[in-house]
């Protein structure tokens, strides 16, 4: 077998939500995620598939087991609305499951992992969870290969409006917080393993800075920010510290953790998962 990795990108969210991201100054899901994956893995041919619509084609079951692993980005879908558009995704999760693909993602991700292997997801009566938010290891996540490297209680980049609501048998609960209480989990069905976040890796502070302007109005209504002022400061001192990250009066403003503005500590998750899933499986196979 060839020493290169073969990674598929699932852009998961639909030519709307794609647009949107892009009028925003947001780098789109998949190639965000294609470029992430090439800093952390250079040798890797990352391929990226885009939803758009019911009619986008993705690999079939024989196609699935040619990859080495999957990654998963977020979405404007709602997977407990299984439109024509969703059932395709859950499906492909489930041919990976069936394959023994080993699969990665995050924020969408956790909900196609949960309901691929007979979960449940429903909207978050809290609202959006969005922004610099803190989480918290489980005492399994604590000595989880996901979290490795990580302290106990850490930082990342969040926004989703969803949330886990039951885990299917053989996953485990890896990370938590107050307002969504199942940020982390490793689910195991069929011959395939999921490690999926609730939160975003993969982001930084530019690509949550767009996306505080795009989802602004909502935030503030909601009571994430208190004034558009306060929404505004935020995304002038996310563009400063993206600029500069030793910048430590918006780091302070914003409480923004060492951790959280650096590359390599920001991306663990993904750096785990090719290291411990996808490194691993290629050597069995």
């Amino acid at each position: 077998m060839s020493s290169v990795l073969r990674l598929l990108v699932v852009d998961a969210y639909d030519a709307d939500g794609r647009a949107a991201i892009k009028s925003a100054g947001a780098t789109a899901a998949g190639q965000l995620y294609a470029r992430v994956l090439r800093a952390i893995e250079p040798g890797a041919a990352i391929e990226v598939v885009e939803m758009m619509d019911a009619r986008t084609q993705l690999p079939d079951r024989v196609a699935i087991a040619e990859f080495d692993g999957i990654v998963w980005t977020g979405s404007n879908l709602t997977i407990h609305k299984p439109t024509a558009t969703v059932r395709p995704q859950i499906e492909l999760a489930q041919s990976a499951y069936a394959a023994g693909v080993p699969q990665f993602g995050s924020c969408w991700a956790i909900h196609v992992a949960v309901v691929a292997a007979g979960g449940t997801c429903a909207a978050n009566p809290n609202g959006r969870e969005f922004g610099i938010v803190g989480v918290t290891a489980t005492a399994e996540g604590a000595v989880h290969g996901l979290l490795r490297g990580r302290p106990k209680d850490f930082q990342s980049f969040s926004s989703h409006e969803d949330m886990v609501v039951s885990l299917p048998a053989g996953t485990t609960h890896l990370a938590r917080n107050d307002f969504t209480e199942i940020q982390a989990i490793e689910v195991r069905s069929g011959r395939g393993v999921f490690w999926a976040v609730q939160y975003h890796p993969e982001y930084d502070l530019h690509e949550i800075a767009s996306l505080a302007e795009l989802r602004g109005e909502q935030l503030v209504e909601q009571g994430q920010y208190g004034s558009v002022q306060e929404r505004q400061a935020f995304v002038r001192d996310c563009r400063a510290l993206y600029q500069n990250p030793g910048d430590e009066n918006a780091a302070r403003r914003q409480n923004v953790s060492a951790e959280l503005r650096d590359e390599m500590l920001r991306r663990l998750e993904i750096r785990n998962w090719l290291d411990m899933q996808v490194q691993a499986a290629t050597v069995h196979r």
